[in-house]
């Protein structure tokens, strides 16, 4: 029997729209959380962990290595390897498979992966002109020398520089780049609308319902004293019309794409635990369930660059040696509504299989009863890396819920790329 590693526990911190509850915590912060509440709820011995792999995609200048600094900052040994990913919003799909490679390959039995970011908490960098300029006078001999550099830079040269929204290879934003596939792929404004009102209501019921309570902990964030103990973006009472009534953000004159419609700028964490299946026996635990199999897939961002799920997943299921027939609940990312149609329609599409993946058959058409059953990005949030994880573990439990074997997770990323990973149960 081929070796397995198991998914022994995951979590998560509620997800928090950027500049609220979460404002005053760094992704570290938020990830020293995640990782210390799990290790404590999961019963697990720190001295066995081996490796942490750990990611955020809005790059931190005082933590570049994330990982790293969660093994120092939250009282485990710091003799644990740790190492920090990014593959943009599939990073903790990424910081996951990176460490059951570790696993299968005999390295290690035990690891948490994961990942956490802060849309609240954005590097702000300098012109060129003035970082040159802080070198020099940092060489200076004299307060003279130090002012005649700085009274040479111009009131341009101040201003702070944000991080970059577009991409370098197209010059879109995401937005823009989904307002292109929604154009190009004739998916209406009500279209779009229905499914954002889909997700925010399924993932109300699941709070309502408490699906969600043991894969959210609480958290008591500064300057409040009250714990944050559920994702602050889910519209609960939201309706199609009022869907309608909000205005284009990528493009304001022409667009389809709206707050609403698509996935907010998030703050939040998460992690998981991960062992080998003969490890995770002899501990005598019941896992959550197995990473069956995974596939990654790169596409010309130039094309439609949100279609990562159409090209990822024929090759996670081709691993795991099944069809989407055999799988029973199947999540996908809702970077945008538009993005999650235009996939879903690829899925489903003979010529798009012939054309674009070079197979005889489509993959096949999703079954509503089994597609993002508890809402997706849109409602939950999106914090970049945090993502993946979060799907994993609502899959697996999912899995559990209805008796099903077999789940997927997709998701599509900036650049282009795509992620995909078959889960099991049995």
């Amino acid at each position: 029997m081929a070796k397995r590693v198991a998914i022994v526990g995951g979590l998560r911190t509620p997800f928090a729209k950027q500049g609220t509850v979460f404002r005053d915590l760094s992704a570290l912060d938020l990830g020293k959380l995640v990782v210390s509440e799990l290790v404590q709820r999961t019963e697990l011995d720190p001295r066995t962990i081996g490796m942490l792999v750990y990611g955020q995609v809005i790059p931190s200048l005082t933590a570049p290595n994330i990982a790293r600094e969660i093994v120092l900052g939250s009282g485990l040994p710091k003799s644990i390897e740790a190492y920090s990913v990014s593959r943009a919003c599939a990073t903790s799909i990424q910081s996951m498979t990176s460490a059951a490679e570790a696993i299968l390959a005999g390295q290690h039995d035990v690891a948490i992966a994961g990942g956490a970011d802060s849309a609240s908490d954005v590097p702000i960098a300098v012109s060129k002109r003035l970082a040159n300029a802080f070198v020099e006078a940092s060489r200076a001999k004299s307060v003279l020398d130090k002012m005649k550099i700085f009274a040479a830079l111009s009131p341009r040269d101040l201003v702070p520089v944000p991080p970059a929204l577009k991409e370098p290879t197209t010059g879109l934003t995401m937005g823009e780049s989904a307002e292109k596939m929604a154009r190009e792929g004739n998916v209406s404004r009500a279209e779009q609308d229905a499914f954002a009102v889909r997700s925010h209501k399924k993932a109300a019921r699941a709070w309502s319902d408490g699906v969600f309570a043991d894969e959210v902990m609480h958290v008591i964030a500064p300057p409040f004293d009250k714990p944050v103990a559920e994702d602050n973006l889910v519209r609960k009472d939201t309706t199609s019309e009022a869907m309608a009534k909000l205005r284009p953000v990528f493009d304001r004159r022409y667009g389809t794409l709206t707050a609403g419609n698509s996935s907010p700028l998030t703050d939040g964490a998460s992690a998981l635990v991960l062992m080998s299946e003969e490890r995770a026996r002899a501990e005598g635990r019941e896992p959550l369930g197995y990473l069956r199999s995974w596939g990654y897939a790169a596409l010309d961002p130039n094309d439609w660059m949100l279609m990562g799920p159409s090209y990822a997943t024929p090759i996670a299921l081709d691993k795991a040696g099944v069809t989407l027939k055999d799988i029973d609940v199947v999540d996908m990312h809702e970077a945008f509504a538009a993005q999650v149609i235009c996939n879903v329609r690829a899925f489903a599409s003979k010529s798009f299989a012939e054309e674009k993946l070079g197979r005889a058959a489509a993959l096949g058409e999703i079954d509503d009863d089994k597609f993002n059953v508890h809402g997706g990005s849109i409602a939950i949030g999106h914090p970049f890396a945090a993502t993946g994880a979060r799907m994993v573990v609502t899959t697996l439990r999912e899995l559990r819920r209805r008796g099903g074997q077999l789940g997927l997770v997709t998701l599509c990323a900036a650049g282009g790329l795509g992620a995909a990973a078959v889960l099991e149960v049995a």
